[in-house]
């Protein structure tokens, strides 16, 4: 069964706290009045991280939690105890709120996204990948063992798993027993990889699913002159579906036909964007993904 939900990304919220960003109590509140119940919480932090109080508010709007979200410290090729610090911190939340899953996000990747600079090169050097699969093994044993969740691990445009190829060598050199894929179409479709190819091809490792669109033009242009996927999203990359690729019908085809549970929770990248912009895209997002039939 495909379980429909959404995420603070939807309205613009990236960080923990930035004025830009819609209030939390708002977010929750249209959150609900745009029709969805299952919720993924975003950066750490920007919803309460007190799970009694946050358990309270959820129950208050009829929500319940899809899984937590581990990001802002980068890939976990990097500094491993800083990443276990961040994804504990995650991991008790998300236990105490009663979900299972934990989707690691790994931003900040190879660029900056505001100025474009590169602060890291593009590919990582064999050293690097050794450690990035060995240590998001030791994250999802962790998670496993001392939580009973799972770990998600999001490729994303700037991080040095972006492509296929590059998704493709991280699932092959981790463990299956504690490493699974958020399949992110969008990120994956912005650096042209085959979605629908990598549903039937890895189908058994994907465990959550993060929908959005991309406009193609937009992609290509970024591409072309080298833009970095934040000044992309604010070029509006990111579409309302469905104007984007990849078409979304396949996409549920081809999930639903993996015949397992999975959440598949919207994400429309609009960062910046004023307050007022994202409850009317969000009612119409999940008018259109409801009426495909898809969900349970």
């Amino acid at each position: 069964m495909l379980r429909l939900g959404s995420c603070p990304d939807s309205w613009g919220v990236w960080y923990a706290d930035d004025p830009r960003q819609t209030p939390w109590q708002r977010f929750l509140d249209e959150f609900a009045l745009a029709g969805y119940r299952n919720l993924e919480l975003g950066p750490y932090g920007y919803l309460p991280a007190d799970p009694a109080r946050l358990s309270d508010e959820l129950a208050a709007r009829g929500l319940t939690c899809a899984g937590g979200t581990v990001g802002g410290v980068g890939g976990p090729h990097r500094d491993l105890p800083e990443v276990l610090a961040e994804t504990r911190r995650v991991a008790d939340l998300t236990a105490a709120l009663g979900a299972e899953n934990v989707i690691f996000v790994p931003v900040p990747g190879y660029r900056d996204d505001a100025t474009g600079g590169y602060l890291e090169a593009r590919e990582l050097a064999y050293g690097q990948w050794r450690a990035l699969c060995a240590n998001a093994d030791t994250l999802g044993r962790m998670l496993f063992e001392e939580y009973g969740l799972r770990l998600l691990f999001h490729p994303h445009a700037d991080y040095q798993v972006e492509n296929q190829q590059q998704v493709e060598r991280f699932l092959d050199g981790t463990d299956p027993r504690f490493v699974s894929l958020c399949l992110d179409v969008g990120h994956l479709a912005y650096r042209g990889a085959d979605v629908l190819g990598l549903i039937r091809s890895y189908g058994e490792r994907v465990g959550y699913v993060h929908l959005k669109q991309m406009d193609p033009n937009l992609a290509a242009r970024a591409g072309a002159e080298d833009l970095a996927f934040g000044q992309a999203v604010a070029m509006g990359v990111s579409v309302t579906a469905p104007a984007g690729v990849p078409e979304i019908p396949p996409v549920l085809r081809a999930l639903a036909e993996l015949d397992k549970d999975l959440y598949v929770v919207v994400e429309q990248d609009m960062y910046p964007v004023g307050f007022d912009v994202p409850l009317p895209i969000a009612r119409r997002t999940f008018a259109y993904l409801t009426s495909l039939g898809e969900f349970g």
